[in-house]
């Protein structure tokens, strides 16, 4: 996918004024304008100081997704976590995924690739998450009242089938999102906006400490 053109879309135009000498600052942005779907403070950022700055600050959550079916919720679960500020998102399965709907905010994120199931257990053991599933599965319980780890990975299965049963099994608990209408499953996008907005609630702003 190519580069978005600073020059086209939303955002700000060129500098005006004197050019700030911060490291930080992308010269060619400070020339052309920077039309990025970014903060007000990034403006004219270059991506890898946006990225460095991010690292100070990420949230101690993860979130993995199932990409068996080349799912576009993909990329959509993937712009959340950016909202999320999230430490990192875990593809499983397929390395090739459905990018258009994280609208180029991957290249904010940390983003790995898993070839299997093994491959993210050995991942998140490393790193001492706790994998809590999110499907309306037998076993689940509701997530409304549950109080998600602090250092945990929240993972999701592709639209329609959901967790593969390898995955269940690898999952130290599941959560559900209760529903009071007539629909069987929420989209897997806005399930997993939920359910980062769920952990964001209890954990965002805690001291590292």
């Amino acid at each position: 996918m190519p580069a978005p053109d600073p020059t086209v879309g939303p955002g700000v135009g060129p500098y005006e004024g004197e050019w700030p000498t911060e490291a930080w600052f992308d010269p060619e942005l400070l020339e052309a304008g920077d039309r990025r779907n970014v903060l007000d403070r990034y403006r004219y950022w270059r991506l890898d100081a946006i990225v460095a700055d991010l690292d100070t600050r990420r949230a101690p959550l993860h979130v993995a997704i199932q990409n068996w079916e080349h799912d576009f919720n993909i990329g959509s679960i993937v712009r959340t976590a950016n909202a999320f500020n999230v430490a990192a998102v875990h593809i499983v399965g397929r390395r090739r995924w459905n990018r258009r709907g994280a609208m180029v905010t991957d290249r904010y994120l940390h983003v790995e690739h898993h070839a299997d199931v093994e491959g993210l257990v050995g991942a998140a053991r490393a790193a001492g998450l706790s994998l809590v599933g999110v499907d309306n599965l037998p076993g689940a319980v509701p997530l409304e009242p549950t109080e998600l780890p602090r250092s945990c990975c929240l993972v999701f299965g592709s639209e329609g089938p959901g967790l593969t049963p390898e995955m269940v099994a690898a999952c130290d608990r599941l959560v559900a999102i209760s529903q009071h209408g007539s629909t069987r499953s929420l989209n897997a996008g806005a399930a997993a906006a939920i359910a980062m907005y769920h952990w964001s609630r209890r954990w965002a702003g805690e001291d590292p400490g």
